[in-house]
């Protein structure tokens, strides 16, 4: 997994609640036992016309989509069936963090395991950061891990993360590197038992 210490980047909005895995990643990707080209089918139904010409009017298709590695994204992000297709298909599209004001459970730990941080912000927050895109879509926000804070021109704001995972992003470890960590004290406890 890649390491995660900050990161300053320009953000993209999609302002669609409940946006479910299926939308994220459809089914027919599924197949697939790595993230290598998934990036292309990353929010497809939404991005490609019948005859799979991109759809010019979406987001993701812009030259400033490529740029950002911020998602900004409507309530309830990442709900419906347990993908790691879809965290999978963000990360390989450029993404390392994306803000909402929910995610589902089980696409929140499929991300932190595959290095995209789910940010959980208020409806506060929330509001202010789409107003932030609308007055100003070149606006840069940064991200710093250790501190759990994300700050941009005019202010700032910390989010949740719990401690392991927290620390297998900030070292670029997932759990099995995690415990790997501590070969030489597992290795003395068997001695010993």
């Amino acid at each position: 997994m890649a390491q995660f210490t900050n990161l300053t980047s320009r953000m993209i909005s999609i302002p669609v609640n409940d946006i479910d895995t299926d939308q994220i990643i459809p089914a027919q990707f599924l197949k697939v036992t790595d993230k290598n080209g998934l990036a292309d089918a990353l929010f497809y139904n939404w991005r490609y016309n019948d005859d799979k010409t991109p759809k010019q009017d979406f987001i993701i298709n812009k030259p400033e989509a490529k740029e950002s590695k911020i998602l900004l994204a409507g309530d309830n992000f990442g709900c419906g069936s347990s993908r790691e297709h879809a965290p999978w298909a963000l990360t390989s599209f450029g993404f390392r963090a994306v803000i909402s004001t929910s995610f589902a459970d089980i696409f929140r730990n499929n991300a932190l395991k595959n290095g995209l941080i789910p940010i959980v912000v208020d409806d506060a927050t929330h509001k202010m950061l789409f107003d932030l895109y609308e007055e100003a879509p070149h606006a840069e926000l940064t991200v710093d891990l250790a501190t759990q804070t994300v700050s941009f021109a005019g202010g700032s704001f910390t989010f949740p993360i719990d401690s392991f995972n927290k620390t297998c992003l900030l070292n670029g470890v997932d759990e099995l590197g995690y415990i790997m960590n501590f070969e030489n004290q597992i290795k003395e406890y068997e001695a010993r038992t």
